[in-house]
């Protein structure tokens, strides 16, 4: 282990690998030759950073920011907050978290969904926001469905929501996604089960924060990040923090 300041080694058995059989379009997409670690050039590390000035007041508002009368989207209302930290709990301050997730039917408002759920007229299924000075994030939405996608026979996504986290380039970013505490199709979808270890596939889950809930409004699930370490939250891309 390093001294506080520096990095902690890496445990890359903690992220899912690049080719995952079950997980069928991995077979096709993954690297077929060694891979290269190209270092960031000093423009894409002094470029254009984030600030609040990108941010509308609705951007991390999921449940309202795409209707276009004051209707709220339909489906179970939820908070989704926590915190981006380094490998030793400090959080990270002015990085752009970008969210996107399928309505609360399950389906996504795209040009090449198929999947037969319709689409809700007042929910866009994308947000975003900026991380505060101890590292903390918070956005409304409601809580997606499960939806079936063509892997096998009968296979279905559980419900959630997709992260894009971005440093202070946009040449600094890594992607994941969170889970639901208590869904059953966690332990059933082959990409959930494309990360080897328990604990690293757990680290995807939220859990039910009753303390976050506002009564009789929506309940609220915690999502802690965590970009670099042994115990780094799993990324679906570089295996490396921001």
């Amino acid at each position: 282990m390093s001294k506080p300041g520096g990095y902690i080694n890496r445990d890359r058995l903690w992220h899912p690998p690049a080719l995952t059989p079950a997980y069928k379009s991995s077979v096709t997409r993954s690297p077929n030759a060694p891979l290269l670690s190209l270092p960031t050039s000093i423009s894409e590390e002094t470029g254009p950073v984030f600030g609040d000035s990108i941010i509308g007041e609705l951007d991390n508002d999921l449940i309202l920011n795409f209707s276009s009368t004051g209707e709220a989207a339909i489906g179970p209302r939820i908070i989704v907050h926590g915190r981006v930290m380094d490998e030793y709990g400090r959080g990270v301050p002015g990085a752009l978290i970008e969210v996107w997730q399928a309505n609360a039917g399950g389906r996504y408002r795209h040009s090449k969904e198929t999947y037969i759920a319709p689409l809700d007229p007042n929910f866009g299924g994308c947000g975003r926001m900026i991380t505060a000075e101890d590292g903390s994030y918070e956005f409304r939405t409601v809580r997606p469905g499960p939806y079936p996608w063509p892997n096998t026979m009968n296979d279905w996504r559980p419900a959630h929501i997709h992260f894009s986290l971005f440093g202070a380039a946009f040449a600094q970013r890594l992607i994941t996604q969170m889970y639901f505490e208590g869904d059953p199709l966690v332990a059933l979808c082959p990409m959930a089960n494309g990360i080897a270890d328990d604990r690293a596939r757990d680290m995807l889950v939220a859990p039910l924060d009753m303390n976050a809930t506002i009564p009789m409004d929506c309940l609220a699930y915690r999502f802690d990040i965590v970009l670099r370490g042994r115990r780094q939250t799993p990324f679906e891309n570089r295996k490396d923090g921001l």
